[in-house]
């Protein structure tokens, strides 16, 4: 017996970053998107314990120990529920590795659904939403999927509604970035300065709600781009190339490298996708549709 589960991406459309905590998070007002980007984590019994594999572009940069999320969901369900963590964790990997796209945390999501429904533990959305807080920031969001602004570091999650499907292209970079590094520098970049209470943007909470590309482009914001910006520099000709190529907005994804453009329709996407390939920065270009549901067992 196994079970596949199937979770999507994520792109942040407001990234609000406040001061740094006396426990080194930041508070975040941090507006989440699911898209049509995906991993999927295959759980299966296995004899020898836990074992964590992978495939997929960027497979190589995956760590298979118990350092990687999956395997530390599938150890912390099987701690609550006192069994042993007796499983084969296959990660088919699409998104983006360390990406700013929450690919890592797709794969916590996905590998504690996938083991709950592979042991039988009966665990509530409640108790799986509490293992996922703990496990990072975003986790949370992959379960859960849709749209959501998440307070605190980001794991404290509201569902928002939407209405409409927004067209996206990410362009994935030639390299990866730390998150902890970008934050490192949005410190240092910060500095001397007062930093307001990161709150969420009401334009873009209607732009949402309305459905509306050209009202969220005018209001997409990360706090979080002028620092991967100074890491990466060359992120900058790729967001003005998209923008040339027809974006209604370009921005950074989360602490990056990916970049984000939003587009007006399918066919526009496509354009921009083919303009940013070709651009020195950008490894490969994807057209994704949001919002798409969270963690799903196939």
């Amino acid at each position: 017996m196994s079970v596949t589960v199937r979770v999507p991406a994520k792109v942040n459309v407001q990234l609000a970053v406040g001061a740094a905590r006396p426990d080194g998070f930041h508070e975040l007002a941090n507006v989440f998107l699911a898209v049509g980007l995906y991993d999927e984590v295959t759980a299966t019994p296995s004899p020898d314990g836990l074992r964590v594999t992978c495939e997929g572009p960027d497979a190589a940069q995956v760590p298979l120990d118990r350092t990687n999320l999956a395997a530390r969901a599938a150890l912390a369900l099987a701690e609550r529920y006192g069994r042993a963590p007796d499983v084969h964790l296959h990660i088919a990997k699409d998104i983006p590795v360390a990406g700013g796209m929450a690919g890592g945390s797709a794969d916590g999501a996905g590998a504690l659904l996938a083991c709950d429904a592979l042991w039988g533990t009966g665990a509530s959305r409640e108790e799986l939403l509490d293992i996922c807080a703990d496990l990072g920031s975003d986790v949370p969001f992959s379960l859960v999927g849709g749209a959501a602004l998440g307070t605190g570091r980001g794991e404290r999650l509201t569902g928002l509604e939407v209405g409409g499907a927004f067209h996206w292209v990410f362009a994935t970079a030639t390299r990866g970035l730390s998150t902890p590094a970008v934050f490192r520098e949005f410190d240092r970049l910060a500095e001397g300065r007062d930093i307001p209470e990161p709150t969420a943007s009401r334009p873009v909470l209607d732009a949402l709600a309305e459905g509306d590309p050209d009202a969220l482009a005018a209001a997409v914001t990360n706090d979080l781009q002028p620092a991967a910006l100074s890491l990466f520099p060359d992120l900058s000709a790729t967001l003005a190339a998209g923008r040339e190529a027809g974006a209604l907005a370009a921005l950074v994804s989360g602490s990056g490298p990916t970049t984000a453009f939003l587009a007006r329709d399918e066919e526009t996407a496509e354009k921009i996708a083919e303009a940013l390939r070709s651009t020195p920065a950008c490894r490969t270009a994807r057209t994704a549709t949001g919002p798409v549901p969270g963690a799903t067992v196939l």
